[in-house]
C-alpha cells in the first residue's frame, strides 16, 4: 500500500509539472503572437519609402505619421495584421466561402452557400484586369501586412489552437473583405423575395399588397410623408379563424433574432450649434463580435492638394481595408447607415429544352457557364460544388413553378467594389463628399456628413443599378426580352441627395429615407426597410432643441426610452386587468415599468414579449393560408408588421 501511495505521489507530481509546462509553453506562445508596441521595426523600414511611426495613446489606440498615402497604407497594413490578422482571415475566406479550410466541416453550410458567388475568382479578375490594376495604396497595404504577420515572433494563437498555419495576403484579400460587407449588410439569400413569390400566387391580391406594405405611422423619412397604413384585406379574401390549425407553425415566423442590428447617424447644421460648424453622429452597429470589426486609428500623411499641410484622419478602419471607413478629416465628419434598398433581383432562368446547358437571354439562346468549386475542409475531405452560372448571376433558387432563378446582385456586378472611398480622406465641403460617395462601390449605405463651415448633406454611396422595363423588382422576373433587366450603374448625378436641408437636420435608422411617390425611391427600391421608430425617435429629439454640443448628440444615441412599446404596454395592462386574479401578476410586473428599455425591468421585457408573442401568432396565420399551397413556406421577417397587427 506505501508503494502505492508512493507511485501515486509521483504520478500526481509528473502530471502537475505538466501541466504548468503546458500553461508556460501556451503563455509563451500567446506572448509571443502580441503585437510589437515599442522600439524599432525593421520588418517596416523595409517596406516603406518614406520613414513611418506608429504611436499608442493610453487607450491602444494606433497613431500612424507616413511621408505618403502609400506608405500610411504599409504602415496600417502592419499594424493591422499585428493586431487583428485572424479577424481579417475571417472575414476574407467568409466572403470567399473558405472558412472550411480553416475550422472544419462546421462551416460548410456557410461555405457552400457562399462558394456559389465565385468572389475569390471575381475579385482576382477584378484585380488583374487593366482597367482595375491594384492600385499601389492596396499593394503597399499586402506588403505591410505580410511584414506585420512575419514580424510576430510567433502565428496567432487562433491558428496554433486549429493546428494552421496563417496564409500571405494578397491584394484581390481586400476585395474580399469589401464583400464580406456586403454578406453582412444584404442578404444574399434573398430569401425575402423568394417569399413574396409564393405569397403572390397563394393569396389573394389584396392581402398580398396588405403584407408587402413598406412603411406606415412610423414612419420618419428625410423627404416625403408617412406611408398610409396599408388596408386591412375583406374577410370575404382572408379569415384567419377558418385556417387549419395543423398548418400553424409559430416557431417558423421570421421575427427579429438574436443578431437583429440597426444604425444611425444624424447631423446638425452650422445654424444649430456655437462655432456654427456641422456636427455628426454615427452608431455603425453591426453584430457584437470579440474583436469588434471596427479598429480605431488615426492616420496623418502629407496632404497632396495643399504643400505643407498634413492630411489628417480621425475614426475607424476595417481591417483588410486601407482607408478610414468613418470619421474626420478636419475638413468633414462623415458617418454610415445600412440603406436597406433593393440591390438583388431574382431572374427567371427559360433553359432550352433540349438542351439544359443553354438558356435564351436578349440575344438569343446562351452556354451556362458551368464550375467546378472545390471547397477544402481541415481534417476531412474535400467537397466540390458545381456552380451555374448565367450573365446576370448564379443559378441558386427556383420560382413558385419550379423555374430556375439566377440572383442578380451588386456585389457580383463589373464594376460593385472599389476603393473610391479614400477620397474622403482630403475632401473639405459637403458638396466634395457627396461626389465622392456617389462614386464610390460598396454595399449602398446613407452617407451623412457636415464640414467645418456648417453644411449637412445626405446621400447614398455605393453603386446603384439601372433598372429598366418596368418589372416588379421584389418578384422574379424575366430578363430575357431586350430592354429589361440591369443597365449598368446610375451616374451620380441620378443619385438622391439632400444638402443643407431647411430644418438644418439629418437622421437616417436604416429605415426609409426617400419619398415613396418619387423617382428616387423608384430607383432605390424596398429591400427591407427597418420599422420607422428609431429613426422617428432621433428626428423628435433632434427637433427638441435649437442649439446642440457634443454632450446633446451622446444623450440622443443613448436615449433609451422604448417608445415602441408604449402602445403594446397598456394594451397588456388592458388585458390583465380584465383577466382578473389570474394575470394580476403580469399587471404587477407590467405596471413596474419606467418606460425605457432597461434589462433589469421586468415590465419592459413583458411589454416586448407580449409584443412578439401577438405579431408572430397574427403574421403565422397569414404563413398558414400560404401553406395550404406551398406545404414548406415560412414567413420572411417582416420589418413593417407594426402596421399590419396594431
Amino acid at each position: 500500500m506505501r508503494v502505492f501511495l508512493m507511485i501515486l505521489r509521483r504520478l500526481l507530481f509528473a502530471l502537475v509539472v505538466l501541466a504548468i509546462l503546458a500553461i508556460a509553453v501556451a503563455w509563451v506562445g500567446v506572448r509571443a503572437s502580441l503585437p510589437q508596441l515599442a522600439g524599432d521595426a525593421s520588418a517596416i523600414d523595409a517596406g516603406l519609402v518614406t520613414p513611418a511611426t506608429i504611436e499608442r495613446d493610453v487607450d491602444g489606440v494606433a497613431t500612424i505619421r507616413a511621408g505618403s498615402r502609400p506608405d500610411m497604407a504599409y504602415a496600417l497594413g502592419y499594424v493591422h495584421a499585428q493586431e487583428r490578422f485572424f479577424a481579417m482571415d475571417l472575414m476574407r475566406r467568409a466572403a470567399a466561402g473558405e472558412l472550411s479550410e480553416l475550422v472544419g466541416a462546421a462551416a460548410l453550410p456557410m461555405d457552400r452557400q457562399r462558394r456559389a458567388f465565385r468572389m475569390r475568382a471575381r475579385a482576382h479578375e477584378m484585380i488583374t484586369a487593366s482597367e482595375h490594376a491594384p492600385q499601389p495604396d492596396m499593394t503597399a497595404y499586402r506588403d505591410g501586412v505580410n511584414a506585420g504577420l512575419a514580424a510576430l515572433a510567433s502565428r496567432p494563437w487562433e491558428y496554433w489552437l486549429l493546428g494552421v498555419r496563417p496564409q500571405p495576403w494578397a491584394e484581390e484579400d481586400t476585395i474580399l473583405v469589401l464583400d464580406a460587407m456586403y454578406f453582412d449588410l444584404n442578404d444574399s439569400t434573398n430569401a425575402h423575395e423568394l417569399a413574396f413569390a409564393k405569397m403572390k400566387v397563394a393569396l389573394p391580391e389584396s392581402v398580398f399588397r396588405f403584407l408587402r406594405s413598406g412603411g406606415g405611422a412610423w414612419d420618419a423619412p428625410l423627404l416625403g410623408p408617412p406611408m398610409k397604413a396599408p388596408a386591412l384585406p375583406s374577410a370575404d379574401d382572408i379569415d384567419l379563424r377558418k385556417l387549419d390549425p395543423k398548418l400553424l407553425r409559430l416557431a417558423d415566423v421570421g421575427g427579429p433574432g438574436p443578431d437583429f442590428v440597426g444604425s444611425n447617424n444624424f447631423a446638425v447644421g452650422g445654424s444649430l450649434t456655437a462655432n456654427h460648424a456641422a456636427l455628426v453622429a454615427n452608431d455603425m452597429h453591426l453584430v457584437l463580435r470579440a474583436p469588434n470589426i471596427w479598429f480605431r486609428a488615426r492616420l496623418q500623411y502629407p496632404n497632396p492638394r495643399r504643400a505643407g499641410e498634413m492630411t489628417d484622419l480621425i475614426g475607424v478602419t476595417l481591417p483588410g481595408v486601407p482607408a478610414l471607413v468613418a470619421g474626420s478629416n478636419r475638413h468633414i465628419a462623415w458617418g454610415f447607415t445600412n440603406s436597406y434598398g433593393d440591390w438583388l433581383d431574382w431572374v427567371r432562368v427559360a433553359l432550352d429544352p433540349a438542351d439544359k446547358s443553354r438558356y435564351r437571354d436578349s440575344a438569343g439562346w446562351q452556354p451556362l457557364r458551368v464550375t467546378t468549386e472545390t471547397i477544402k475542409v481541415h481534417g476531412a475531405a474535400d467537397e466540390t460544388l458545381q456552380v451555374r452560372d448565367t450573365k446576370w448571376g448564379p443559378i441558386l433558387a427556383a420560382d413558385a413553378d419550379g423555374t430556375p432563378l439566377a440572383l442578380a446582385w451588386s456585389a457580383t456586378q463589373p464594376g460593385g467594389t472599389n476603393l473610391e472611398l479614400e477620397h474622403l480622406d482630403v475632401a473639405e465641403t459637403v458638396d466634395e463628399a457627396i461626389e465622392t460617395a456617389n462614386h464610390t462601390a460598396m454595399p449602398v449605405q446613407n452617407f451623412t456628413v457636415g464640414d467645418r463651415a456648417g453644411s449637412i448633406g445626405w446621400t447614398l454611396a455605393g453603386r446603384i443599378p439601372r433598372r429598366l422595363g418596368g418589372y416588379d423588382a421584389q418578384l422574379p422576373s424575366d430578363w430575357s426580352q431586350p430592354g429589361t433587366g440591369w443597365s449598368g450603374w446610375l451616374a451620380p448625378s441620378e443619385y438622391p441627395r439632400l444638402p443643407n436641408p431647411q430644418s438644418a437636420r439629418i437622421w437616417t435608422a436604416n429605415a426609409r429615407t426617400l419619398d415613396f411617390e418619387g423617382t428616387d425611391y423608384a430607383r432605390v427600391g424596398d429591400g427591407g426597410f427597418d420599422l420607422g421608430a428609431r429613426a422617428r425617435q432621433i428626428r423628435d429629439d433632434l427637433q427638441a432643441k435649437e442649439l446642440f454640443a457634443p454632450a446633446d448628440f451622446l444623450a440622443i444615441q443613448l436615449d433609451d426610452r422604448a417608445l415602441l412599446l408604449a402602445y403594446w404596454h397598456d394594451l397588456l395592462r388592458d388585458v390583465a386587468t380584465k383577466g382578473g386574479a389570474e394575470l394580476a401578476e403580469v399587471k404587477k410586473y407590467n405596471d413596474d415599468w419606467n418606460g425605457r428599455a432597461d434589462p433589469a425591468s421586468v415590465g419592459y421585457r413583458l411589454a416586448r414579449a407580449y409584443r412578439n408573442e401577438v405579431t408572430d401568432t397574427i403574421l403565422d396565420g397569414f404563413a398558414a393560408a400560404v401553406r395550404q399551397k406551398f406545404a414548406d413556406f415560412k414567413l420572411p421577417f417582416m420589418s413593417q408588421s407594426e402596421g399590419l397587427v396594431d
